[in-house]
């Protein structure tokens, strides 16, 4: 996998829809409006299935899901190609083409697998109308959305694991908005035939065998409304999946367009506008098409839009009461002594971390980058809930008020998720260190680290606002206890007098895709360093490269040990004494933890600190 061995090149430049550039301000306009509609409307389409208990079916959660990866699909092209366009850049690293490629591919792969479960599903709903419930229960649900990312995921790791090994020469010019396959394959002057091998295998299941599945549902489909004895029951039966068809017709017909004609006769403006149509507009289109041509969903939607945020209207309670770890009087004051102490050294241990990379030259690199904005992450995830805990062991009422607690919980899952994507980078940060030691300042480039955190940060925010927006459509009836020191998902679930059934289900699908995601890019990240490590000779290189990951891996395992044990499990066997305990861990130990962790064993660090320090 080391492409230095395979490639000539460093980079590639990426052409875009056009070269002529009185049409690059245009273009730019025409596609951030696509991009926000694309964005505005597959979040409106979650919120409103979320939102509405009319819409917790089946049929809705896969919907939720496609809008979900459509959402992800748009955001693998679009802002590239739109920076590419305002920096008048039209550069992208070696290792970020195959990154855009591999989740380019996953998430097509990914909408090709949700249409054909939702067309299945439309066949046991118009078949099988008595059966419906018992067979699309929500463990066959899940099973089927998680089966279809885990083939999308090889389907994708597939490709790009046969792309890396071919080589690039001199030509490093694709005449494409994105890194696509087949203008990959063109430029590559090693032999390509494995790889159009397993395209047109790959290619064959996805682009015929899957939408030959969808033709068969709709057929038994079509031979079951014809036994309905009136036009009108005919025709209601049939329009719930006109949406569905609409979809598939339009994404068919462009990929189709794409992979199924023969390389001899493409053309390169071609299959960029066939590109466009399914990576780029059909995103775009969905929601439309299945908010417009569904009767529950503008329902829904409409009910959303003109709902007041007025949580009187919901809820009888207008404030909850946080019991915090103890309610024992006696243990009050060592637990304020206690969590003062940890919250201060927090802060100052993180403000010096942050401190030192700024004011040290030879700090300003990218490891320390990501670890700066690690360490304000810590300082801004403690700070969401330790000082509200501390307040609330000296007041009578430990109260905290209905949008106070869903502000706050909103702020804690984005910082959560920010600490688990940064955990991400730095973990490919170092496999870039180690793997491609003569590359590392080429491919981590200034640009590519600034892109990086913002992307991190805008994944973290939208995943904070799902499951803030799911939380707040509970109705919360007389009980307004929570056992728990701040306004954590499980807790407040416990106590809402409503379905959490979508809370839950987002929980352990949307949550295992963010956090187990994100752990098996870090496994496969240090599999690839460990292999590296272990073809060093001496046993002093082996440890000398090996210890700049110490830090990084200790950190990893004290955060994702804990967050894995308190969140993926049922609601029915959390233990709030012991979600107390463990979550104190990930919240406010490990952030207190990481500036010794990264000090003590970094000898970098260490330097700039006495530095710092013979200048005061």
């Amino acid at each position: 996998m080391e492409p230095g061995n395979h490639t000539s090149v460093s980079e590639f430049l990426l052409l875009g829809l056009s070269e002529q550039q009185r049409q690059q301000l245009l273009l730019f306009g025409i596609f951030l409006v696509i991009y926000l509609v694309t964005v505005v409307g597959n979040i409106l389409i979650m919120v409103a299935i979320g939102s509405d208990p009319h819409l917790h079916t089946p049929m809705y959660f896969f919907l939720a899901n496609f809008s979900f990866t459509d959402l992800c699909l748009s955001s693998t092209t679009v802002p590239k190609m739109l920076v590419n366009i305002q920096t008048h850049s039209h550069t992208i690293p070696y290792a970020g083409c195959l990154s855009q490629i591999y989740f380019f591919l996953w998430f097509i792969g990914l909408d090709v697998f949700l249409l054909a479960v939702m067309a299945y599903d439309r066949l046991v709903a118009i078949c099988y109308p008595l059966h419906y419930t018992v067979i699309m229960s929500p463990r066959c649900c899940v099973l089927l959305v998680a089966m279809s990312l885990l083939v999308a995921h090889f389907y994708s790791l597939t490709h790009t694991i046969l792309l890396a090994k071919l080589s690039f020469c001199m030509d490093n010019i694709i005449p494409h908005f994105f890194c696509e396959l087949l203008p990959l394959l063109k430029l590559s002057c090693s032999d390509t035939y494995a790889n159009q091998c397993v395209l047109m295998y790959w290619g064959g299941a996805l682009t015929i065998l899957i939408p030959l599945l969808i033709i068969i549902s709709y057929v038994r489909i079509v031979a079951a409304i014809v036994k309905v004895p009136s036009a009108s029951g005919k025709w209601k039966t049939f329009s719930t999946c006109g949406s569905h068809l609409s979809a598939v017709c339009l994404f068919y017909v462009s990929a189709i367009g794409v992979y199924f004609i023969p390389s001899a006769s493409d053309s390169a403006s071609k299959d960029r506008i066939a590109a466009v149509l399914y990576a780029v507009l059909t995103p775009m289109l969905n929601p439309f098409i299945y908010s417009l041509r569904n009767k529950d969903m503008k329902n829904a939607l409409w009910r959303f839009l003109n709902r007041r945020m007025d949580n009187t209207s919901w809820n009888s309670v207008s404030h909850f009461v946080l019991l915090g770890i103890s309610t024992h009087p006696e243990e009050q004051i060592p637990l304020f002594l206690l969590f003062l102490l940890m919250y201060t050294i927090t802060v100052s241990g993180n403000f010096v971390i942050i401190t030192l990379i700024i004011s040290a030259p030879r700090l300003h690199t990218p490891m320390y980058i990501f670890l700066s904005n690690l360490a304000l992450t810590d300082i801004c995830f403690t700070s969401t809930t330790v000082p509200k805990m501390l307040q609330n062991i000296f007041s009578p009422t430990k109260a905290i008020s209905y949008m106070g607690c869903l502000a706050q919980t909103y702020f804690f899952i984005c910082f959560a998720a920010l600490e688990n994507f940064l955990l991400a980078v730095m973990a490919y940060d170092r496999y870039i260190a180690i793997c491609y030691p003569l590359r590392y300042h080429t491919i981590l480039t200034g640009t590519l680290c600034a892109q990086t955190v913002a992307l991190c940060h805008v994944l973290s925010h939208l995943h904070a606002l799902l499951h803030t927006v799911l939380m707040g459509r509970l109705t919360f009836c007389a009980d307004n206890r929570i056992t728990h020191f701040f306004c954590d998902i499980y807790p407040l679930m416990k106590i809402s007098c409503t379905s959490t059934y979508l809370n839950t289900l987002m929980v352990h699908t949307e949550g295992v895709i963010i956090i187990m995601g994100v752990l098996v890019f870090i496994i496969s990240s240090y599999a690839c360093i460990l292999s590296t490590v272990l073809r060093i000779p001496s046993a002093k290189g082996k440890w000398k490269a090996f210890s700049t990951c110490g830090s990084h891996l200790t950190v990893v395992a004290i955060f994702y040990g804990t967050l894995i044990w308190v969140y993926f499990r049922p609601l029915s066997s959390y233990s709030v004494s012991k979600g107390r305990i463990v979550t104190v861990m990930y919240t406010v130990v490990t952030p207190m933890l990481n500036p010794f962790i990264y000090s003590l064993r970094n000898g970098d660090v260490k330097g700039a600190f006495q530095k710092w320090m013979n200048r005061m």
